[in-house]
């Protein structure tokens, strides 16, 4: 049977985890041609930790190729390191080598499968191990059937690529790809060309290789299949977009979140620390990177607090879209909490540009306010001011008058 390494898997957040699969430390790549020259990598900073399952999406010609070039050692950057399973892949490394390498550490899954066709599927998996001499000669053909059972392809294992489906063909070649046993998996649009069952099925066998401790990076552009992994990595122009803006705001236009992320400023709160308070002038969105925050209201006797809001959440924005003061109390709650700020200005203004983004905030405000105005005890003294007025003018109004003596 096919063995793994017991590798660790699981969500982790790679800011607070050295266990980094891969590095990308200001990484840059620029091509030159007859009509100048062009940056298609911009100063990219990047940690995918051990066990993520993590996907990037971008437009077309945002730099997801390239990216993912840079990673399997196919292409070379310009400036930056490209630190993989904890070795610089292009520092003093010639190609004879990194090819080697790139055999053992990581398999690559492509959209149009790359299967050689004068091979059977069993020769097609087979091939990894040849080419860097792994396992026994006379282990190699039993692995390789083993692959082909894990995928559910042993009763076509003597076939040539061209006889069988083309989901078929994509099974081969996700076998191929795992053939050496490699930490890191790389699929670049591993669904595109196959019908939404075979895509499904793909997908449960990638999440199958995640819950044995693989790392695994996928180019999609299919939304059902990023909501499956741990991370979405948003590329857009050849920079990366801040992870907590994209997920706080997933309705934004791709332009407007890069520019939401060179905008935004980050600060830590100390535990219980105030971040807002009441009827305090309100200058910033704020987006919740890490850490939990509470929603507090207070009168002099106690405080209620109304709602606790933690990773990818924001407040704020009912005081920036309606204007006015803070309604509550807001501090952090009982760890430091990392928040991404946004100016007024720039918040506003965006959300002027992209009504369906703020139609999903406006919804937001509407439920908080109602949540809002039923805890708050000044908002419902209030309220019992305005109903006993009422019906005192309803009294008077009904009441005969008196008669003159």
């Amino acid at each position: 049977m096919i063995q793994s390494p017991p590798l660790t898997s699981g969500i982790l957040d790679s800011a607070s985890s050295t266990d980094s699969m891969i590095e990308l430390r200001g990484l840059v790549k620029r091509f030159s041609n007859a009509a100048g020259e062009f940056t298609v990598l911009k100063g990219i900073d990047l940690t995918i930790n051990r066990g993520q399952f993590v996907s990037i999406v971008g437009k077309s010609g945002s730099g997801k190729s390239t990216l993912l070039n840079m990673i399997t050692g196919i292409d070379h950057p310009t400036e930056g390191q490209v630190i993989v399973n904890g070795t610089d892949i292009y520092d003093g490394v010639n190609e004879s080598t990194r090819s080697k390498w790139r055999g053992k550490n990581l398999g690559i899954v492509f959209q149009f499968f790359q299967l050689l066709p004068m091979l059977t599927l069993l020769e097609n998996v087979m091939l990894p191990m040849d080419y860097v001499n792994m396992y026994d000669f006379d282990e190699r053909p039993n692995r390789a059937m083993d692959l082909l059972k894990l995928v559910g392809l042993e009763k076509f294992a003597n076939k040539l690529p061209v006889l069988v489906s083309t989901g078929q063909q994509q099974l081969a070649a996700i076998a191929r790809a795992m053939a050496c046993d490699p930490p890191l998996l790389i699929a670049d649009e591993p669904t595109g060309n196959l019908d939404t069952k075979s895509a499904d099925t793909i997908i449960g066998l990638i999440e199958h290789f995640v819950a044995q401790g693989k790392t695994i990076v996928m180019v999609t552009h299919d939304p059902s299949l990023t909501s499956r992994t741990h991370r979405n990595i948003i590329i857009s122009d050849g920079e990366l977009i801040n992870e907590t803006i994209s997920r706080s705001l997933p309705q934004l236009r791709h332009r407007h979140m890069l520019e939401f992320t060179k905008l935004a400023e980050t600060k830590i709160y100390q535990p219980r620390e105030t971040i807002l308070s009441r009827d305090e002038h309100v200058d910033y969105f704020f987006m919740i990177r890490s850490g939990e925050v509470e929603v507090v209201l207070q009168n002099r006797n106690n405080e209620t607090i109304i709602s606790k809001l933690g990773k990818d959440e924001f407040f704020g924005e009912m005081e920036l879209l309606r204007g006015g003061k803070a309604i509550a109390n807001v501090r952090a709650g009982n760890k430091p909490v990392e928040l991404v700020l946004l100016p007024r200005a720039d918040f506003i203004r965006v959300m002027n540009e992209s009504p369906i983004t703020a139609e999903a905030v406006g919804k937001i405000v509407q439920k908080r306010l109602e949540t809002q105005k039923t805890l708050d005890p000044r908002e419902n003294h209030q309220s019992k001011n305005v109903v006993s007025i009422r019906r005192k003018n309803k009294s008077t109004a009904t009441r005969p008058p008196k008669s003159k003596a």
